[in-house]
């Protein structure tokens, strides 16, 4: 079920949140697990006992760690925790993608392969995987006491709004708001996340949806008969389509959680705007680069090292590591190796070379080096992506090129939302939009707003099959 669908909007929604705000304090949270757990049954229901039998043995391990006086014992225990988390996610994420490449080299030596029965991928498995490891990590360093009772551990990592595809919620962030959020559930805040989920929710189908539909035949096509400012087309309407699906989501989810009383950390900030990547990753996919940060940057001695070259390998590792949690393949492991040594660049002189030219062709150079970046992310082999970078640039068949005035439309919507912030006019708006406190009459200007963009979302998807989530695959 994905939050831009009929079912859900129209059925799941609606209903969850009528149970959720005529019942007491005391069973909010049962309202939330018992509708979070349909949630994942009905896309993943095969899965779902994985969830809920893995949180049971973590709750208690986590349990018996705080409560350990030795130090061996609590090592122990996160030890064991960790264990099966990590093993979890690279049985059934990463098994594949290592048997295959033992195939492979099994089969240049002449030796015999592995059988090997493919895994179906469990959705959102790396997402609520991170979130668990807080969990421990943060119990273990003692930064905050872990959850008296197991059906509140199960909704902090089932709660459906962020569990498909984040945010990525570190324990502590959120650990007092599973116990009492009754302060934050104000009518003001029900309102304003409904406006945060329309508005994500416009990002995905009116945009991201028009944009992938656009790009997706390109992708899919034959790339020898691929012409120049097709393949342009191509990873210009992914690279927003990408942005608008994934931010799209993450507004849709801190939406839902403000409506009942959660505060989630937010996850974009115009990342397009940035003037280099190292501020990108500060802008794209905030919690994850933070959970990178906390708990491997960090631990491998991030910025405090002695010498400059162990600086950039602990950079690059943590890249390396962000490239293959978005998935199994080389490609994105090249991706992630391709965004660290841009950031090592950065530090050496690249930064300096940006302050030079100033903003706006700063802002350019970042998003050209993003937008390449975007190839490799999309096309699985390393070898189709470099020849449709060949493509790209071989600037050939201008005349076989099919225009449409909906190219054009959209690429210019997506161009204008991206870094309408970049001006002072457009940041304020955002500002007031996002995280200003309404009057009454523009409560009713916005809610005027927000149902006419509401119905037409509901219209489009009504009349469209096309309404992927990129990140569900993650």
């Amino acid at each position: 079920m994905v939050f831009s669908s009929i079912v859900f909007l129209l059925y799941f929604l609606p209903l969850f949140l009528a149970c959720y705000y005529l019942v007491g304090k005391a069973s909010k949270n049962l309202v939330i697990l018992a509708f979070s757990i349909f949630f994942y049954s009905w896309g993943a229901p095969k899965f779902i006992f994985v969830i809920l039998g893995t949180t049971l043995i973590d709750f208690h391990l986590v349990k018996w760690m705080d409560a350990s006086k030795e130090l061996w014992k609590r090592n122990l225990y996160l030890f064991l925790s960790l264990s099966i988390n990590l093993g979890l996610l690279f049985y059934f994420k990463y098994s594949n993608f290592f048997i295959e490449n033992l195939n492979s080299l099994l089969q240049i030596f002449g030796s015999g392969t592995i059988h090997w029965t493919k895994l179906l991928l469990p959705i959102g498995i790396s997402f609520y995987t991170f979130e668990t490891i807080t969990y421990v990590v943060d119990v273990y360093r003692r930064v905050h006491k872990p959850l008296d009772h197991f059906w509140d551990y199960q909704t902090y990592i089932i709660l459906f709004p962020k569990l498909i595809a984040g945010p990525i919620i570190r324990y502590h962030e959120l650990a007092d708001q599973i116990k009492d959020r009754s302060s934050f559930e104000t009518y003001e805040n029900r309102l304003s996340g409904f406006y945060r989920f329309v508005l994500g929710l416009s990002k995905k189908v009116l945009l991201a949806n028009p944009l992938g539909s656009i790009a997706d035949p390109i992708f899919q096509g034959d790339f020898n008969v691929l012409n120049s400012p097709t393949a342009w087309l191509g990873i210009l309407c992914y690279t927003f389509q990408i942005y608008f699906d994934f931010s799209g989501y993450s507004d849709m989810a801190i939406g839902i959680g403000k409506m009942i009383g959660f505060r989630f950390p937010e996850n974009f900030d115009n990342p397009y705007t940035a003037k280099s990547i190292t501020e990108f990753w500060r802008r794209w996919h905030i919690t994850l680069g933070n959970w990178m940060r906390n708990y491997l940057y960090i631990p491998l001695g991030g910025n405090r090292v002695q010498s400059q070259s162990r600086l950039y390998f602990n950079l690059w590792l943590v890249f390396l590591a962000s490239g293959l949690w978005h998935g199994a393949s080389w490609s994105f492991i090249f991706w992630g190796a391709y965004h660290g040594l841009f950031l090592i660049l950065e530090r050496s002189f690249l930064l300096k070379f940006y302050q030079t030219i100033g903003k706006w062709p700063s802002v350019v150079c970042c998003f050209f080096i993003v937008l390449i970046g975007w190839v490799f992310f999309r096309i699985e082999s390393i070898s189709d992506a470099f020849f449709y970078l060949s493509r790209m640039f071989a600037f050939d068949s201008i005349k076989d090129f099919e225009f449409h005035f909906s190219y054009l439309f959209y690429l210019l919507l997506a161009f204008i939302f991206s870094w309408f912030t970049l001006t002072s006019r457009g940041n304020l708006i955002q500002q007031t939009i996002y995280f200003k406190s309404f009057t009454n009459r523009m409560h009713i200007y916005m809610m005027g707003i927000m149902l006419s963009f509401f119905a037409i979302c509901i219209s489009m998807i009504a009349s469209s099959g096309f309404n992927p989530f990129i990140y569900f695959r993650f």
